[in-house]
């Protein structure tokens, strides 16, 4: 049905301190850093005087944004902090950094992220750059990835430490409102997208060793970023996207409150929450008093303001649709139209080529889900190969598919792939 829920093998930022380690300054140990970088060597602007850009500042899990914010180009940086090097992530040096970027209003807004820089000297033109688009972890800005040791899941670190050992450079954006003042626009595509694109921009901004060739890769919420990241790929023109890569990529989105009205099922009930807050976030037509019902309204403060995926999924066990929502036909309607405009990556043409991989067994974005987005983007002229794995499910399928992943990249212009053996998902 299109949801992308996360699975029992994921785990929440409560469970995150056993692999914190020594190594990494997070960013909210990042208060004092500050950086002195180009403007932007490798795109022209090299030379430019150097320019202070302010360390990471975090106050309650919110990065702090000077307010009022100075306009900014898209991938401009705020601020950035060095984190030192990084053994979760083949020691790569890693840097929090917040950038500018654009919202589906077209308005400039600050979004936060994580960098990571592999060790050595860089090859031939500049490491290329994976930008990496994570799945769902939560609506609350302590459920930003950058802010957690793993980028939240275990599973995400093994699939970022892959692409590092590989010769990758790796932008992984927290997309908008998440862990960045405001509401996180969950789901809402064109956000998604710019966010993914721009913080490639601000790695180059921030380090000139990185290449101008970079791929959108994604899972989930983030595979369907990385389709609409492709649209995006023109906001700077001293880019090159060589290919994307969508990993159960949420779609069929026009069909997710239909679903969760007519079943009983708590990961559901989240994710409808989820998408309807996105939505009121980047539309103020839609109005959550008017959608949700009592059992909605005592756990909105809990989705928005405090706890993650598997916190949310927890308080909605025991709970009928009914007590959630309350949505009438004509406002169910209206809202299915909205989402399926905002939030289905298959409303046009991908721009360059795409790789899909779907696990046979997901239960979360079923294959036939993924296989009406395939043949619909196919029709519009987008140049998609789908690659499907028996057996595997939402979360199982990353690390199994990683080595062919990673020869797609090397088709498309990445590095060329040494020895890979796939390995089992960590789903610890």
């Amino acid at each position: 049905m299109g949801v992308t829920r996360r699975p029992g093998g994921g785990h929440s930022v409560a469970s995150i301190p056993r692999i914190w380690r020594k190594g990494w300054r997070g960013p909210a140990a990042a208060v004092v850093l500050s950086v002195a970088i180009m403007g932007c060597s490798s795109a022209g602007r090299g030379d430019q005087p150097k320019v202070s850009i302010p360390g990471v500042r975090i106050v309650d899990h919110t990065y702090v944004v000077p307010q009022p914010l100075e306009l900014g180009r898209p991938g401009d940086l705020i601020a950035a902090s060095d984190n030192g090097s990084d053994p979760l992530i083949d020691d790569a040096e890693r840097w929090t950094l917040l950038y500018h970027s654009s919202n589906l209003a077209g308005r400039d807004i600050p979004v936060s992220g994580a960098l990571f820089v592999p060790r050595g000297v860089p090859p031939a033109g500049g490491w290329p750059v994976i930008s990496w688009g994570h799945g769902t972890t939560g609506i609350a800005d302590r459920c930003a990835p950058s802010q957690t040791p793993n980028l939240f899941y275990n599973e995400y670190a093994q699939e970022v430490r892959a692409f590092v050992h590989a010769g990758y450079a790796v932008a992984a954006t927290d997309y908008p409102g998440l862990g960045t003042p405001g509401v996180h626009t969950y789901l809402i595509g064109v956000d998604e997208g710019n966010a993914m694109a721009d913080i490639v921009t601000a790695a180059r901004h921030l380090d000139p060793r990185l290449s101008t060739t970079w791929f959108a890769v994604g899972h989930s919420q983030g595979g369907q970023a990385a389709l609409f990241a492709t649209r995006a790929a023109t906001r700077d023109p001293a880019l090159h996207l060589g290919g994307s890569v969508a990993i159960a990529p949420a779609s069929g989105l026009n069909l997710i409150l239909p679903a969760v009205l007519s079943g009983n099922d708590p990961a559901d009930l989240s994710y409808s929450m989820y998408a309807l807050i996105g939505l009121s976030a980047a539309d103020p037509s839609v109005v959550l008093s008017q959608l949700l019902g009592p059992a909605g309204q005592a756990r909105l403060p809990l989705i928005t303001e405090r706890e993650c995926l598997t916190e949310t999924d927890a308080a909605f066990k025991g709970v009928v649709p009914a007590d959630i929502l309350r949505i009438a036909p004509n406002q169910l309607e209206a809202l299915n139209a909205m989402l399926g405009a905002d939030d289905n990556p298959d409303n046009a043409p991908v721009n360059g080529p795409v790789l899909v991989i779907q696990g046979a067994a997901d239960q979360d974005v079923p294959a036939a889900i993924t296989g009406a987005l395939v043949q619909h983007l196919r029709a519009q002229g987008s140049d998609v190969t789908e690659q499907l794995y028996p057996d595997l499910d939402h979360d199982g399928v990353l690390g199994p598919s990683a080595c062919d992943l990673l020869t797609w990249l090397s088709r498309h212009g990445g590095p060329p792939l040494g020895s890979c053996q796939p390995q089992p998902t960590d789903l610890s």
